[in-house]
């Protein structure tokens, strides 16, 4: 009797969802394979709450890391380098120094985010870089200065991956890729309001005794201290801390995580060392070293840039013009990341955004014009960092088993974020004002860089034309990406 009630119950149950798939005429929508409306309404309902209330706090957590790792370009053409006596060299050095604490800090931070709760460490880093960058207002030569640039580094670089380690507490693997690519347009938002808070403060001029550039340091940094405070209050620590899902959404949550997890995969060296033989991740990390190398130079140098060109009448004015091309290449960054998701295509994608960058940086080396240059500016933003969504989350989806998605993430980021070292020498008095040496570089960068996606897509693209061959069919069921059924993103 108890088996026929149970039959006669998902019989009704089945009757009620063809009911209410018939009046919608949205079968495909309104459910997931096999699953009831009821799970797809409650999947997303999820979804809907962790994304409203974990993303905006995390980009503004990203947003704060940007704009204090590039408001010394800001302040450099306001007089930092002549009020601390600094050469060339020496502020590059500077750049070069938080660049070398920022990778080295960035497993060692992982490690204790383990051991400390997320709510707690992420917070914590946000607030100690906050004051860290208040103390470079009050910096007086270049020993000071590289000390707290060094300590600045160190506390910036827990963030990233600490933030993406995070969400894999909350979201599937294959779910990440979308809400990294608002961690960066974030990033290019930092550009815009980078530029306006420092043409705001250093507005104050020399106020008790210190700079207008200083106040640019110091209020920016209370205001990161300010951020990474209020967001302990409002991250929660996992699922089950969560206030703003009930105890039903909660165990929906584990739930899905448990589907896609794989719990008893057991560490294995041949996992470690098949991540590090990758040809994809070396493509994938040389490609995002030129392009970071790009990045990189245009958010510490782009005021520079734009003071040099007697575009604006002054350097504040300056700080004005550099807000323009991160506000279209945040927008532009939006659309390409929902049209990759969509299309579910990488690397083709960045075949046709980096060379608008690469025609930017192309026309901008050799242009005597300096409207045409700064027209440039609005390309080599968009090309960029329209890009970076796409090159971040491409080796994640085309890595499979846990072990090995870890050693070839580590990889790309450890080889990529080098590229500071060359940013940090690329832009020097030498080549002012018009810049054209430095601007070729990143031009052959760029180039080297389409060059790198290109070759990854034909790889890849191979792949999956050996394992439709059958060449992988001894991976059957292995549930890796040797497996034939795991078609690599092109």
């Amino acid at each position: 009797m108890a088996s026929e009630a149970k039959y006669k119950d998902q019989l009704d149950e089945k009757a009620q969802v063809e009911r209410n798939n018939d009046k919608s005429g949205r079968d495909e929508e309104e459910a997931v394979g096999d699953a009831p409306l009821a799970t797809t309404q409650l999947r997303r309902k999820v979804l809907w709450k962790m994304d409203v209330r974990l993303l905006p706090i995390l980009a503004l957590l990203f947003l704060c890391s940007f704009i204090d790792r590039t408001n010394i370009g800001n302040a450099k053409i306001l007089g930092l380098e002549t009020d601390l006596h600094l050469t060339d060299h020496q502020y590059a050095i500077g750049l070069c120094v938080f660049y070398a604490t920022y990778i080295a800090s960035e497993l060692p931070s992982n490690l204790v985010l383990k051991k400390m709760s997320p709510k707690i460490w992420l917070p914590l880093l946000t607030a100690v870089w906050g004051l860290l960058t208040m103390c470079l207002g009050f910096v007086r030569n270049f020993g000071s200065f590289v000390a707290v640039r060094a300590l600045l580094g160190m506390a910036e670089g827990g963030l990233l991956p600490g933030m993406v380690l995070y969400l894999s507490h909350f979201y599937k693997r294959t779910e990440l890729a979308l809400r990294i690519g608002i961690f960066y347009t974030a990033a290019s938002l930092s550009g815009a309001f980078g530029g306006l808070l420092a043409r705001g403060l250093n507005a104050i001029g020399h106020k008790g005794g210190l700079e207008g550039w200083r106040y640019i340091f110091i209020i920016e940094g209370l205001l990161t201290f300010f951020i990474g405070v209020l967001s302990f209050f409002l991250l929660p620590n996992s699922i089950e801390s969560a206030r703003f899902l009930s105890p039903a959404e909660k165990e929906h949550a584990r739930l899905r995580l448990e589907e896609g997890s794989q719990v008893h995969e057991r560490f294995s060296w041949d996992e470690v060392r098949r991540g590090v033989l990758n040809v994809q991740v070396w493509l994938s990390a040389l490609a995002y070293f030129a392009l970071l190398g790009g990045l990189y130079s245009f958010g510490l140098f782009l005021p520079t840039i734009i003071n040099n060109l007697k575009f604006a009448h002054d350097p504040n004015q300056a700080q004005l013009y550099t807000v323009p091309p991160y506000a279209v290449a945040a927008l532009c960054t939006v659309f390409i990341s929902i049209l990759s998701d969509r299309l579910a295509i990488r690397g083709v994608i960045m075949l046709f955004t980096l060379p608008i960058a690469i025609v930017g940086y192309g026309v901008i080396s050799v242009s005597t014009n300096a409207k045409v240059q700064y027209g440039m500016t609005f390309l080599m933003a968009t090309g960029m960092y329209a890009s970076v969504p796409c090159i971040l989350s491409w080796n994640s989806n085309n890595s499979a088993g846990h072990y090995k998605r870890a050693t070839t993430s580590a990889l790309q980021l450890a080889i990529a974020n080098c590229s500071g070292f060359v940013a940090s020498f690329i832009y020097t008095k030498a080549e002012a004002p018009k810049f054209h040496k430095s601007h070729s570089i990143i031009l052959g960068l760029l180039c080297a860089a389409w060059l790198f996606i290109l070759i990854n897509v034909f790889w890849c693209r191979k792949l999956n034309r050996d394992k439709a061959k059958g060449k992988y069919d001894a991976w059957i069921g292995k549930g890796d990406d040797r497996d034939p059924n795991f078609k690599m993103m092109l």
